[in-house]
């Protein structure tokens, strides 16, 4: 059951196809709002906001990352938090299952939760991240 109104008909497969894929791959997500804007076509509600939620998502995890990363490598100057984080980089970072590590898992799991609403024609609610698409596509959607 879609969770668009009934003036929007059911998406295509072609867009599921490419929600999937932006998802997995941002940047395909945003060569197709390019391409669409250079072809002058809107997109569809359901395709915009799976597109631009893979973008922003894609673009917070990269922030995040990206502090973290700044903040640990900050932080490894002191003697013993040094330890404390090397210990936790190697947990969340050590393959534990099927080759997937505590970070890894999560994420394709978490992924899998959102091609999943995506072929069931719906949208995958993201906390905060959803509230912020749909305020910003209001009207459209």
């Amino acid at each position: 059951m879609s969770s668009y109104p009934n003036k929007h008909r059911e998406p295509t497969a072609m867009e599921k196809i490419v929600a999937i894929l932006s998802y997995i791959f941002p940047l395909i997500g945003f060569i197709f709002i390019v391409i669409a804007a250079l072809a002058k076509k809107d997109m569809r509600p359901f395709l915009k906001y799976h597109i631009f939620q893979s973008i922003f998502i894609a673009f917070a995890l990269w922030v995040i990352l990206s502090g973290l990363g700044f903040a640990m490598h900050l932080l490894s100057y002191i003697p013993i938090i040094n330890t404390v984080i090397s210990m936790f980089t190697f947990f969340i970072n050590t393959q534990l299952f099927l080759g997937f590590s505590v970070v890894t898992l999560l994420y394709f799991l978490f992924l899998l939760y959102l091609i999943i609403g995506v072929l069931k024609g719906s949208d995958s609610y993201v906390p905060w991240v959803s509230d912020i698409i749909k305020a910003n596509l209001r009207g459209q959607i």
